[in-house]
C-alpha cells in the first residue's frame, strides 16, 4: 500500500484544523453553561445579563452547526467572529464578575485569538475544494489577532507570578528555559503581526502550542485549587487553545 503524498498529508491535517475550531462553538457553549449552573449554586452571576446570554449563546451554536456540515462555512465564520468579539466585549465593560488582572489577560487574548481563527477561516483558508479566491485581508487580520494573542502570553510570562510559575512547575531549566520561551512566543507573534513566514511560524506554534494545552492548561489541579481559577472556567479556556491550535494548524498547511 502506497504512503500518502505530502500534498494529501497536508491536507488531512488542514482539515483536521477546520475540525477543531469549527467545533470551537459547541464546547464553548457547553463549557459556559457548566461555568454559569456552578455560579448559580453561589448566586454569582454570569458575564454577560441573561437575555443577551441566551442570544448570545444561540447564534454560536447556529453558527458551528453550519460551519461543520461547510455550509456557507465562510460567512458563518464571519458571523461566528462577530458573535465572539460582541461577547467578550460585553463581558469585558460589562464587569459583572471580578476576575484578576492576570485572568483577564489569558481570558481576553484567548478570545480575541479565537476571533482572528475565524477570521482565518472566513478568508477561505482551509478549504478542501476552493472556489472563490481566498480573501487575504480577513486572513491577514485574523493573523494579526493570534499574534496579539502571543504578545500577551509574553506579557503574562514577564508579569503574571501565576502563568510564570505555571511554566517553571512543567518546563526544565526554570528560569533560562522560561527567557527562551518568552523569546520564541516574541519571535512568532512578530511574524504573525508582520506577515512575513506566517506558516513557518504557524508550523512552530502547532507544535508548542499543544504540548501547552497538556501539561499547562491541563494542570486543572493548579489553576483549579491553587490559583482558584472555577473548574468550568479553566475547562472553557483549554477549548479556546484548542480551538486556537486549529487555526494554526490551518495556517501552517495551507497559509
Amino acid at each position: 500500500m502506497a504512503a500518502p503524498s505530502r500534498k494529501q498529508l497536508l491536507s488531512f491535517l488542514s482539515q483536521f484544523g477546520s475540525f477543531l475550531l469549527t467545533r470551537f462553538g459547541f464546547w464553548n457553549c457547553f463549557s459556559s453553561l457548566m461555568m454559569f449552573a456552578e455560579r448559580a449554586d453561589a448566586k454569582r452571576k454570569p458575564d454577560i445579563p441573561v437575555p443577551y446570554l441566551y442570544v448570545d449563546m444561540g447564534v454560536a451554536v447556529l453558527c458551528a452547526s453550519f460551519m461543520s456540515f461547510g455550509v456557507k462555512r465562510r460567512w458563518f465564520a464571519l458571523v461566528a467572529a462577530g458573535q465572539l468579539a460582541v461577547s467578550t466585549y460585553g463581558a469585558y465593560v460589562g464587569d459583572q464578575v471580578h476576575y484578576g488582572d492576570w485572568l483577564k489577560v489569558r481570558m481576553f487574548s484567548r478570545s480575541l485569538a479565537m476571533v482572528g481563527g475565524f477570521l482565518v477561516l472566513a478568508s477561505g483558508a482551509g478549504e478542501v475544494y476552493r472556489q472563490k479566491h481566498r480573501t487575504r485581508s480577513l486572513q491577514s487580520t485574523g493573523q494579526v489577532f493570534i499574534g496579539v494573542y502571543l504578545i500577551c502570553m509574553v506579557y503574562s510570562l514577564q508579569h503574571s507570578r501565576e502563568d510564570r510559575q505555571a511554566y517553571l512547575s512543567h518546563i526544565p531549566g526554570g528560569e533560562l528555559t522560561l527567557t527562551l520561551m518568552v523569546v520564541l512566543y516574541g519571535s512568532l507573534a512578530l511574524a504573525f503581526l508582520s506577515g512575513w513566514y506566517v506558516r513557518q511560524a504557524a508550523q512552530v506554534l502547532a507544535i508548542v502550542l499543544p504540548l501547552v494545552v497538556l501539561f499547562i492548561d491541563g494542570n486543572i489541579g493548579y489553576w483549579h485549587h491553587t490559583r482558584k481559577v472555577e473548574f468550568w472556567n479553566q475547562m472553557k479556556l483549554i477549548g479556546h487553545n484548542v480551538g486556537i491550535v486549529g487555526a494554526v494548524v490551518i495556517l501552517a498547511t495551507d497559509g
